[in-house]
């Protein structure tokens, strides 16, 4: 069964490389592994197979409090139902690095999740969540922040790991995901 893969941050250059495009820089570099052919549908669409899974992949172009009309609107074109959906995207309540993966839930007080729940009218689909650590700010400030120079050494193993746990949950679900990486 095909899978959706979507990555949350908000468009534009003013938020490229902040905490909460994290969900897009994961998204980006697994385009670039699957030599992805980007295109505008419903946001920033790619196709390509994991391991002869197939597998769109999103990046919504609404800002992250609106995310879940792309979602929605391209799950139901591609006919692929919420527990085939995979959402990566930011964590305050995380430490810096660590992840965690859940197949269903609530969003947790991010905007993006209440967005996409909202939206498909289901909660019944994956989530991993990448810790940006939590807000030394007002919130809002702290989530549109760019990562520290230490956090940015360390940001590529971080994309690494999430690749591997996305990769995991396609071709092995999401509890074997869950075994491995959480």
């Amino acid at each position: 069964m095909a899978k959706l893969i979507v990555g949350l941050g908000n468009p534009g250059p003013k938020y490229e490389g902040t905490r909460h495009n994290l969900g897009f820089m994961v998204l980006e570099e697994l385009g670039k592994r699957l030599n992805v052919k980007w295109r505008s549908d419903h946001g920033i669409v790619g196709k390509s197979a994991i391991k002869d899974v197939e597998c769109s992949l999103l990046m919504p172009m609404e800002f992250m409090n609106n995310s879940g009309f792309s979602v929605a609107s391209l799950s139901q074109k591609k006919g692929i139902v919420a527990t085939e959906i995979l959402v990566v995207c930011d964590d305050l309540d995380l430490p810096f690095g660590k992840m965690r993966l859940r197949p269903s839930g609530s969003a947790g007080g991010h905007n993006g999740l209440k967005s996409i729940i909202t939206a498909l009218g289901s909660d019944q689909f994956s989530r991993l969540r990448l810790g940006i650590g939590e807000a030394k700010a007002e919130t809002v400030d702290y989530v549109l922040s760019n990562f520290t120079p230490g956090e940015q050494k360390l940001l590529p193993d971080l994309i690494n790991h999430a690749l591997d746990c996305v990769t995991c949950w396609v071709t092995e679900g999401a509890t074997a995901a869950m075994n491995q990486f959480n």
